[in-house]
C-alpha cells in the first residue's frame, strides 16, 4: 500500500467511467473513487491549509500511482469529479476576505451592526460579538425608497451611488455588496444599482441581496449579501484556477462543488452565490446517510468526528432536516442548508489544565500541523489522539492512511507533562479522563440535534463516522440510549463518499406577503409555484438534466397569525396545493417542536420554496461474498477499557478479515484502512450484508 494512500479495493485499474468524491477536512484531504463495477477505494492524504489545491491534486496523484497510472490518464477516466471544501468557511473563521464596500438604503447604515439586538448567550452580557465585515465607513447609504408593498417612495439617489463608488475606490474596496430596504417586494433599485456598478466598477465582485436571498428580513439579507461579498474573491478564485488545473490535467467534465443543501452544483452556477459552500464537505454527510439508511433504517443520527470537529445530523424518516438560518462566527446567513450542529471536537482537540486546575479538552485542535503530540512533527500538546494511543486503543506505528506515524512516547510524555502531572493522576487516568470529557461533548451535540427538537434518540441508530467516530460510538450510543450503533467501513472518507450519493440540487425561493390559507389564492399560489419550478428547470438543464432525471420539491412557509417566525414545510410537488392539504403539513411539525397546535388557528404563508434535483444514478457498490469461517485475531494486546475494568488483553482484528455474516463480542478493536472501532464489554459487532459494521448496544446498563 502506498504511504499516502488508504485502500479498499485492489489495486488493478478501475473500470472506466469512474466517480470521484474529495473532500478537504483540516486535517486530511479524502478522496473515494467508485467504478463503473461498484468496487471502492479510498485515499486520505495531508491537507494543506495555505493551498487547498495542492491537498486535492495529492490525493489525485495518490491514486494515480496506486493504479500504476499518470494523472492524465487517470482523470480522462473520470466520469464525475465532486468536491467539498472548507475554503468559504474558513475565510470567515480566519478573517482572510475580501475588503468590502455596503450600499443600503438612507436611515439604514446601521442595521448590519445593530443585527436583530439578541446575544447569542442571554446571560453573558459582557461577550463583545464579532467585529461586523464591514466598517461603518464602508457601509454607506443611497436615497430612494420602495415601501413594503413594493411601490417606489423616491427615486433612487444616483449621484449618491457616484459618490459611493468613487470613496470605495479610494478606499481600496475589492469587493461590493448591495441590500436596499424592501427590495424583497420590488427589487428596481437594487438592480438598478447594480447595472450602473457594472458599467464603471473596475473589480468583477458584486453580490446583490436580491439575487442572493430575495427575502423578507432587512438584516438577514445584507448579512448574507455580505458574506457572500467577503468570501467571493477568494472563494471564486480557487474554485476556477482548480476546475482549469484538473481540466488541462485530463478531467472531461466540469468540477461540481457540494452545497450546504447537500446538493452538487457546477463552478459557473455557484460563482454569483458561493455563500452557498459555507457548509460545503459536511454537507455530503446527508448523501452518506441517505446511502446507509437502506441497511440501517431511516432513523439515523450521525456523529461525523474528524481531526478537528465534529458534524451531527439527524435523519428522521428518511428525511434529514433544512435550515434558512445558519450562523458561521457570529455571521447569519440565510441560505437553504443541511441542518448540521458542528462542536470543536475532534482527533486533534487539544487537551490541558486550566488556571483553575480544570481539564479542558477543546474547542482549539492541532490541525494537520503540528498535529498530535504522537505524530511527531513538533507538537507538545496532548490531544484526543495521543489519549487513545496511551490507553492502547491505537496502534503505535503506521496510522494506515496519510503516511502518519504514531509515537506512544511521544503521547505519553505529553499527557503526563500537560495533564497528569498538574492534576495528580496517573497517566492512564489523566488520558481516560480526556476521552472521558470529549465524550461528554459529544453526547451534548447528539442531544442538541434530538432532545432539544423533541426528537427521543433512543428510536435511532448512532451512525459513528469521521476518522475517530468509531472509538467514540458505543459510549456515546450507550449515554444517549441508543441500542446500536452503525460504524461504515469507510467512516474516515464518510463525506467523501457521500458526495458520490448526492444529487444536483438548486434552490428557488419567492416571497408573499403574510396571507390566509383559508382565504388566498391557491390558483396564483399554483402559478407562483410554477414560476419557479421553470427557474429550477432551466437552471438544471444547464447541466444536462430532464425529464426523469429531474425531480421537482415544493416547500413553504407557514406561521400562525401574529408570530414572528416561520416554519419550513414540505408539500406534495405532483398535486395543486389547497388549505386541507397545507394544514394538514403544518400542524404535525408545529406540534413536534412546540409541543402544541392551535387547532383553529389562521396560518399564513410568507413564503415559497421551490428544489429542483438532478438525479444521479445511485451507488451500488460491490460487497464481498458470506464468510465461510471465523475470523482469527491478529494480535492481542493491553487495552484500557474503562475506570471499572481498567487494562484487559484485548484481541485487535484486521478490518480485511472480517466478513459480511461474522459476529464478535467485545471487548474488542477493529483496525480498518481509514478507521479504528472499539467495541466494549456487553456489546456485539456484527458485519452486516452491505459489508458494514453494526454494533449492537443491548439494554443500557448491560455493560460489566
Amino acid at each position: 500500500m502506498d504511504g499516502t494512500a488508504a485502500m479498499a479495493g485492489t489495486r488493478q485499474r478501475p473500470a472506466a467511467p469512474w466517480r470521484i468524491g474529495v473532500d478537504v477536512g483540516g486535517t486530511f484531504t479524502d478522496m473515494v473513487l467508485v467504478d463503473d463495477t461498484g468496487i471502492l477505494s479510498v485515499f486520505k492524504v495531508p491537507s494543506v491549509p495555505s493551498s487547498p489545491a495542492d491537498g486535492v491534486i495529492a490525493a489525485v496523484d495518490a491514486a494515480a500511482a496506486h493504479f500504476g497510472m499518470t494523472r492524465g490518464a487517470f482523470l480522462t477516466g473520470c466520469g464525475l469529479f465532486i468536491h467539498g471544501s472548507t475554503v468559504a468557511t474558513n475565510t470567515i473563521l480566519e478573517g482572510k476576505g475580501a475588503k468590502v464596500g455596503l450600499l443600503v438604503t438612507e436611515g439604514f447604515r446601521d442595521s448590519l451592526e445593530i443585527r436583530r439586538g439578541i446575544r447569542f448567550h442571554q446571560w453573558d452580557h459582557r461577550a463583545a460579538y464579532t467585529p461586523v465585515l464591514v466598517p461603518r465607513s464602508l457601509r454607506l447609504p443611497l436615497g430612494g425608497r420602495i415601501d413594503r408593498d413594493g411601490k417606489e417612495l423616491a427615486p433612487l439617489d444616483r449621484a449618491a451611488l457616484d459618490s459611493a463608488l468613487a470613496a470605495f475606490e479610494a478606499e481600496g474596496v475589492e469587493s461590493l455588496a448591495i441590500c436596499l430596504i424592501n427590495a424583497f417586494a420590488n427589487p428596481a433599485h437594487e438592480r438598478a444599482a447594480a447595472d450602473s456598478i457594472r458599467q464603471r466598477w473596475p473589480k468583477p465582485w458584486l453580490s446583490v441581496s436580491t439575487d442572493i436571498v430575495p427575502i423578507v428580513g432587512e438584516y438577514e439579507r445584507s448579512s448574507t449579501a455580505v458574506v457572500n461579498a467577503y468570501i467571493a474573491p477568494r472563494v471564486v478564485t480557487y474554485l476556477r484556477a482548480l476546475g482549469t488545473r484538473l481540466k488541462e490535467d485530463g478531467l472531461r467534465h466540469p468540477l461540481m462543488l457540494l452545497q450546504s443543501n447537500g446538493g452538487a452544483v457546477s463552478v459557473d452556477q455557484v460563482a454569483s452565490r458561493p455563500v452557498n459552500l459555507v457548509l460545503s464537505g459536511p454537507a455530503a454527510g446527508v448523501g452518506a446517510l441517505t446511502f446507509f439508511s437502506a441497511a440501517a433504517g431511516g432513523n439515523l443520527i450521525s456523529m461525523e468526528i474528524g481531526g478537528t470537529s465534529c458534524d451531527v445530523a439527524l435523519m428522521s424518516g428518511g428525511t434529514v432536516g433544512v435550515t434558512d438560518d445558519l450562523v458561521i462566527n457570529q455571521y447569519h446567513v440565510a441560505v437553504p442548508s443541511v441542518d448540521i450542529h458542528s462542536v470543536g471536537a475532534g482527533g486533534g482537540t487539544i487537551a490541558g489544565v486550566d488556571a483553575a486546575g480544570m481539564l479542558y479538552v477543546g474547542p482549539h485542535g492541532a490541525g494537520a500541523q503540528p498535529g498530535p503530540a504522537c505524530y511527531g512533527l513538533g507538537g507538545t500538546e496532548p490531544t484526543v489522539t495521543d489519549a487513545h494511543l496511551v490507553l492502547g486503543r491505537l496502534r503505535e506505528g503506521s496510522l494506515g492512511s496519510g503516511g502518519v506515524s504514531l509515537d506512544r512516547a511521544k503521547a505519553v510524555a505529553a499527557v503526563e507533562t500537560r495533564v497528569a502531572k498538574p492534576l495528580g493522576l496517573s497517566v492512564e487516568a489523566a488520558a481516560a479522563g480526556i476521552v472521558r470529557l470529549l465524550e461528554q461533548k459529544l453526547v451534548h451535540a447528539v442531544e442538541h440535534m434530538s432532545v432539544q427538537r423533541g426528537l427521543d434518540p433512543r428510536r435511532f441508530t448512532l451512525v459513528a463516522a469521521g476518522g475517530a467516530g468509531p472509538l467514540h460510538g458505543s459510549p456515546v450510543g450507550r449515554m444517549i440510549g441508543c441500542r446500536s450503533v452503525y460504524v461504515p467501513r469507510l467512516s474516515g472518507a464518510f463525506c467523501a463518499l457521500g458526495m458520490l450519493h448526492s444529487n444536483l440540487r438548486q434552490d428557488f425561493v419567492a416571497v408573499t406577503r403574510p396571507d390566509s390559507i383559508d382565504s388566498m389564492d391557491m390558483a396564483g399560489l399554483a402559478g407562483r409555484f410554477a414560476e419557479l419550478e421553470q427557474r429550477a428547470r432551466s437552471s438544471l438543464a444547464l447541466e444536462g438534466f430532464g425529464g426523469e432525471r429531474l425531480r421537482i420539491e415544493r416547500g413553504l412557509h407557514l406561521r400562525y397569525r401574529g408570530q414572528q417566525w416561520s416554519l419550513r414545510v414540505a408539500i406534495p410537488a405532483d398535486r395543486p396545493p389547497d388549505a386541507a392539504s397545507i394544514r394538514a403539513a403544518f400542524e404535525p411539525e408545529y406540534r413536534r417542536q412546540f409541543g402544541h397546535i392551535q387547532p383553529d388557528g389562521v396560518i399564513d404563508v410568507t413564503a415559497l420554496r421551490v428544489a429542483g434535483i438532478g438525479l444521479l444514478p445511485p451507488l451500488k457498490p460491490a460487497v464481498p461474498p458470506a464468510a465461510k469461517t471465523a475470523p482469527a485475531a491478529r494480535e492481542t494486546r493491553r487495552v484500557y477499557i474503562d475506570d471499572k475494568l481498567g487494562w484487559r488483553q484485548t484481541p485487535v482484528y484486521a478490518g480485511a478479515d472480517l466478513k459480511p455474516g461474522h459476529r464478535l463480542a467485545g471487548p474488542l478493536v477493529v483496525e480498518e484502512a481509514t478507521t479504528t472501532v472499539f467495541v466494549g464489554v456487553g456489546e456485539t459487532l456484527e458485519v452486516d450484508a452491505t459489508d458494514n459494521f453494526m454494533v449492537r448496544l443491548g439494554a443500557p446498563g448491560d455493560a460489566a
